[in-house]
């Protein structure tokens, strides 16, 4: 309920702690505008229209400094205290991940005279304000200030380039629930820019007015923009919207196009329905603007390096972001963990269901990759060898269940982790591919061949054709509609993958499907080029600074090795890749350790690592002599 206060009791408390604080009195400051007191709680959101439309105005036309700038009116039907939102808990973050520190120059007002705001000290996304006698709006003005180097953020706008985030650019009146605040946006960017949204839009000039919709629709709608753009029709309700740093980064061949295509024939054909009227792929090829991989219900924003095209067989791994976030339209947009979905966007989210969320989207990139031609089977295949072999060699699952790492993104969403091996970092993503692996291999078996993971898929996420709207879910409904396929004890299985603790990884699913890990000395091709990965040998990947990444318990780990360790020589010779390389091979047939000079600083020190086996690299071993059942998962459908 929101505060019962009035606003002249709200001044009084303003004024006594302007006084408390050794402030003057507004007499004494001419006439300046008042701090306002804060009132004791904020309003909870109510499934309640708002009385008006909230009109947004941004110009992102300055893309030399990236600053966009806003302006926003607020319609009011009263006086009194109000709350402002900048949205803090955001979709597809599954955290409090808002800008809020991004938000500059904040300045509102009424009647054509400022009014002070103030920020709440529980909760600084919220801003305080006492709405004056006979305001009809709230007039807003503030700036966006985004980031011009990768260490303060994601950035969003290059010289060519803008990602338009409503979710960055807007501030909402507490108490509602954000579907039901109307709101119509404009966006002015630079003269010769093209733009592209899952919203439709007029143009006028350099301004798109975007169709009125509810806040909540707005925010799901971001905006791609740039000088050098092109479109690419995936079929009567898709399209892929490519945006890129030169124009010559957007010279697709036909059979590229062709591959994303099948994509979306394959995934419409295995859901059995497409939520939205219309889907865009909102794709940046860039080396300047941010990289970004986001689901959203009738587009998803995805960020990757140059070459997409023009270097295509050079980065196959690279493009297992398209099917992912497409997936995402059915699993996590249209279906939803009930714990996950919120009113507003300051109502915290929980995350307990992510190993569906996000697991079985997981599950689903790879397997969507696979059949559509996107990436090779070889690929994925290998791809799977190297997700199976990190997690299996992931010590964390002995005292950290897969269940708690549903947190990470609230507990510290991707910031750098010195021993990811015995903490664990959003491992339901990967844990929950092997664990929907497994669930395939089940349906598989126990109905003689007759049922498989698509069949769920087209029960859970299928039907309603066209809603774009949400369908919760808790635990039981997700056994509930495995046991419509085939009966078992599904609720037995996932609370033990879930919510135990073990010391191998889930790897089942693979080997009842027909294929095993197993390791040779022969390089996965998965594992980027600019990585030298020796994590399932002596237990460390190098990158070009050092190490940066040691296997928990590992030879290296039990050598002393650290993380930032600079390799200075190996065996008493200059290092460089190959010729660790080299040594961990020659210390197979010899008993000799492999002796590492190593540099930290300005320290130096020598440490010997005790490893025989040679060089182990993970690859799938198929252990079925006809199609397995891995081989008909991966098969075009």
């Amino acid at each position: 309920m929101a505060d019962t206060n009035s606003s002249l009791t709200l001044r009084k408390l303003a004024f006594a702690t302007l006084l408390l604080a050794g402030a003057e009195p507004a007499s004494a400051q001419n006439s300046a505008p008042q701090p306002v007191a804060i009132a004791s709680t904020i309003p909870q959101a109510r499934d309640i229209a708002y009385p008006g439309t909230l009109q947004l105005d941004i110009d992102a036309s300055n893309t030399r400094q990236g600053i966009f700038r806003v302006k926003e009116t607020i319609p009011v039907t009263k006086s009194g205290p109000m709350v402002l939102l900048y949205p803090k808990w955001l979709p597809g973050h599954h955290g409090p991940r808002g800008e809020i520190e991004k938000l500059a120059g904040l300045q509102i007002s009424a009647n054509g005279k400022r009014v002070a705001w103030t920020r709440d000290p529980v909760d600084v996304f919220a801003f305080h304000v006492d709405v004056p006698a006979g305001a009809k709006q709230l007039d807003l003005e503030f700036q966006f200030v985004s980031a011009t180097a990768a260490d303060q953020g994601r950035i969003v706008m290059t010289s060519t380039m803008a990602s338009v985030q409503f979710v960055s650019l807007s501030l909402y009146p507490a108490g509602y629930f954000v579907r039901q605040i109307p709101v119509q946006a404009r966006v002015t960017l630079p003269q010769d820019w093209s733009a592209a949204s899952a919203l439709p839009s007029s143009t006028a000039g350099a301004t798109r007015t975007y169709d009125k919709t509810s806040y909540e629709v707005l925010l799901d709608s971001p905006v791609l923009a740039g000088r050098y753009y092109r479109a690419f029709e995936l079929g009567p309700r898709v399209t892929l919207d490519a945006f890129a740093d030169s124009a010559e980064e957007l010279e697709a061949k036909p059979e590229q196009i062709d591959v994303h295509k099948q994509l979306v024939t394959e995934l419409v054909h295995t859901m059995g329905s497409e939520h939205y009227d219309h889907y865009h792929f909102l794709l940046a090829i860039t080396d300047e603007l941010g990289g970004i991989g986001l689901e959203h219900h009738r587009s998803t924003e995805i960020g990757v390096k140059s070459g997409y095209f023009t270097k295509w067989d050079e980065f196959p791994n690279g493009r297992n972001v398209v099917p992912h976030e497409y997936t995402h339209s059915w699993n996590g947009k249209f279906r939803r963990g009930a714990d996950l979905w919120t009113p507003d966007y300051r109502t915290p989210m929980q995350d307990s269901l992510l190993w569906v969320y996000e697991g079985q989207t997981q599950f689903w990139g790879y397997v969507f990759q696979a059949r559509s031609g996107l990436v090779s089977k070889a690929d994925t295949l290998d791809a799977f060898a190297t997700i199976m072999a990190s997690l299996d060699n992931r010590r964390a699952r002995e005292w950290r269940p897969l269940a708690d790492t549903t947190n990470d993104p609230v507990i510290t969403f991707r910031a750098p982790k010195g021993w990811v091996s015995w903490q664990r970092s959003e491992d339901y993503y990967n844990e929950g591919l092997l664990i929907w692996m497994e669930v395939d291999s089940i349906l598989r078996e126990q109905s003689k061949g007759s049922k498989s993971i698509d069949d769920f898929a087209r029960a859970f996420f299928g039907g309603r054709d066209g809603d774009f709207g949400e369908l919760t879910y808790q635990f039981n409904n997700v056994v509930s509609a495995l046991n419509g396929i085939v009966a078992y004890d599904w609720r037995k299985l996932l609370n033990e993958r879930i919510n135990g603790v073990s010391e191998r990884a889930p790897l089942k699913g693979f080997e009842n499907n027909g294929y095993q890990l197993v390791y040779t000395d022969e390089p996965n091709k998965a594992v980027r080029k600019e990585v030298a990965d020796f994590s399932f040998s002596i237990g460390i990947t190098l990158g070009k600074t050092g190490i940066t990444a040691i296997m928990w318990d590992s030879p290296a780990f039990n050598a002393g090795l650290d993380l930032g360790d600079e390799i200075v020589a190996v065996n008493s010779r200059s290092y460089n890749a190959d010729r660790l390389r080299d040594a961990i091979k020659a210390a197979k047939t010899s008993p000799e350790p492999i002796k590492l000079l190593l540099k930290r600083g300005d320290h130096y020190r020598e440490a010997s690592i005790s490893y025989h086996d040679g060089l182990r690299y993970p690859h799938l071993q198929k252990t079925a002599e006809a199609d397995a059942g891995l081989d008909k998962l991966l098969q075009p459908h």
